[in-house]
């Protein structure tokens, strides 16, 4: 498995609307377990391909790498592949913190819908449904804002996510 470079906020490729996916090869499959690999290594719960450099509709996500581990713990892992995921419904409401891998050093409260009903395409084309609640719900969401070119900070009204975005783009220019 190989470690792949996440891009970072201002790089223009993270406003990119990605395509769909029309190869379902090895190439596909690898691209997908790099990005767990990646997703692992960086301590996210998720990561869309857009944010490696590869702007087609696939994300990843689990949410385990979330959570304490003690040495020698033997917590599973649970990965989830989504290809050209589409939400067919949303309802409710959820306010969480979110972060992002692609945006260092911030994080903020963002209000998504708590449940929504996805269908994806898993990495052998096979046509997927999915219902997601509360975190795993929120997860998909932040993601697949990344396949349409936006980040959570899009999300922010007008004024505050200009002023996030500006010293953002400060912190970002070399010394």
């Amino acid at each position: 498995m190989n470690i792949l470079q996440v891009y970072k906020f201002p790089h223009p490729l993270l406003k990119l609307k990605s395509r769909l996916v029309t190869r379902f090869d090895g190439r596909l499959k690898q691209l997908a377990q790099d990005m767990l690999t990646t997703m692992y290594k960086e301590r996210g719960v998720g990561l869309a391909a857009v944010q490696v450099g590869k702007p087609q509709r696939l994300l990843v996500m689990d949410l385990t790498n979330d959570l304490p581990r003690e040495q020698g713990s033997t917590l599973r892992r649970e990965p989830r592949i989504y290809v050209n995921p589409e939400l067919l419904h949303t309802e409710g409401e959820i306010t969480t913190r979110e972060g992002c891998l692609s945006v260092e050093g911030y994080t903020t409260d963002i209000r998504r819908a708590s449940r929504v009903i996805v269908r994806y395409q898993d990495t052998g084309g096979r046509l997927m449904k999915e219902t997601l609640e509360g975190l795993a719900a929120v997860c998909l969401q932040h993601e697949m804002d990344h396949l349409e070119g936006r980040l959570f900070i899009d999300r922010l009204s007008p004024v505050k996510s200009r002023m996030v975005k500006k010293r953002l783009s400060r912190q970002a220019r070399p010394a």
